[in-house]
């Protein structure tokens, strides 16, 4: 846990082999008053406010754990401490999987990924995590074990935790042991792209996507320096970035896709089209998917409307040169790294021109990785919002002493 102990403010870790030994753990720093950091696969450690209180690192890597796996019911039990690629591979076996894409996921644990609400380009096609957990276990500040939902899919019983729990970055509880719904492995998966001229273009583009007869899986609006050296995704020279469509399903329904989407690009004046099928799709779907763990020097998450991502990579693109943006463009999310940024240009860049700019798309912007450290909450999370009582309530009744992951999420310093 080195790796840890150089971004949080660690006295010592423990690492609990079982759920029962995480909830004495819990309930060990709840009558110490010890400030309590949860640790998965350390993936998004600087994600959030930095960690400034002394404390004790709760390691739920142990909890790792196959609890029960009917396949023929399309559900999944699994501890939370159980890496993506552990699941991805306990799936595969069955013919399943779990449709989420998650970076560096040999690392990344299950609950991790839901803590961070983290989702790549397969988002537009099949939703985010919070769409496939039908079943949580953690543990509150106090020590108290909870449940929510159940191991069958239409479970509606009691408060829907699984929901709350999601993207709540580990402040509200302990995710110790999770059920998921799954879906059957993609029989076929391709991608389709094209290079885009220009950002009115590339607006024009993705709004046929909205009436276009195929149903993509993920909508991918890629541009800047990364992508320029990838020898996949690059582009000629006065081209603004290009425009990645990807399909899963049978052969015959992928098949027909492609084409369906070729001869509308065609319509729409595009004649340079790259249909990735037969040229090893899986390494592009994993470049889509990893870019936002590689490493910058800032890395912001926007969520928009999608009809604002287009204008709002062309002001990235206008304050940095060298900036490289991703967008799943059917989401309306937008994710931008800086090879330079420097802790002062937080105001000018970030609190002075991104964050109204995404205000007035119906949105925000968040740091997503960066100098955490020397930046503010509003640089960090943007404006307190109007539901920052009920935020700050909510963290109340579940960690009363507010010792789970104190001050890094976004009610952390309001």
């Amino acid at each position: 846990m080195s790796a840890a102990r150089d971004v949080l403010p660690l006295d010592a870790t423990v690492e609990p082999a079982t759920q029962a030994d995480a909830v004495a753990e819990v309930r060990r720093a709840h009558a110490s008053q010890t400030p309590l950091y949860t640790i998965g696969g350390g993936t998004s450690l600087t994600f959030g406010l930095p960690a400034r209180d002394r404390g004790t690192g709760l390691v739920l890597t142990g909890l790792n754990r196959v609890v029960d796996y009917p396949a023929g019911d399309m559900t999944i039990t699994v501890e939370a401490g159980m890496t993506m690629a552990a699941l991805a591979a306990e799936l595969a076996r069955e013919g399943q999987r779990l449709p989420v894409d998650a970076a560096q996921a040999t690392q990344a644990t299950l609950g991790g990924l839901i803590a961070t609400n983290f989702s790549g380009p397969r988002r537009y096609g099949y939703g985010t995590i919070r769409d496939y957990v039908i079943g949580i276990s953690a543990i509150d500040g106090r020590g108290t074990p909870f449940k929510g939902g159940g191991r069958v899919v239409k479970n509606v019983a009691g408060y829907d935790f699984c929901k709350l729990l999601t993207g709540s970055l580990g402040t509200l509880a302990v995710i110790t042991q999770v059920t998921l719904k799954v879906r059957p492995v993609a029989q076929t998966t391709a991608l389709v792209s094209c290079p885009v001229p220009s950002w009115p273009q590339a607006e024009t583009l993705l709004a046929a996507l909205v009436d276009s007869r195929t149903t993509p899986t993920a909508i991918e609006l890629v541009s800047g320096q990364h992508w320029q050296n990838d020898s996949t995704t690059a582009v000629a020279s006065g081209m603004i970035g290009r425009l990645i469509v990807g399909f899963e399903g049978s052969a015959l329904e992928v098949t027909w896709q492609r084409e369906q989407l070729a001869r509308e690009w065609r319509e729409l004046g595009v004649s340079d089209i790259d249909d990735h099928a037969d040229a090893a799709p899986q390494r592009l779907w994993n470049v889509l998917t990893e870019f936002p763990s590689q490493p910058a020097a800032l890395t912001l998450k926007a969520n928009l409307r999608p009809s604002a991502v287009a204008a709002f990579m062309e002001l990235l693109r206008q304050l940095e040169v060298e900036i490289s943006l991703q967008a799943h463009a059917g989401n309306g999310i937008v994710i931008a790294r800086f090879a330079e940024f420097s802790p002062s240009d937080a105001g000018r860049i970030l609190v002075q021109q991104l964050q109204p700019a995404a205000a007035r798309a119906g949105g925000n912007v968040i740091v997503w990785s960066g100098p955490s450290g020397d930046l503010t909450r509003q640089a960090t999370w943007g404006a307190a919002t109007a539901d920052a009582a009920l935020m700050r309530e909510v963290k109340r009744q579940f960690d009363p002493l507010g010792l789970l992951n104190p001050g890094r999420f976004v009610y952390g310093a309001l």
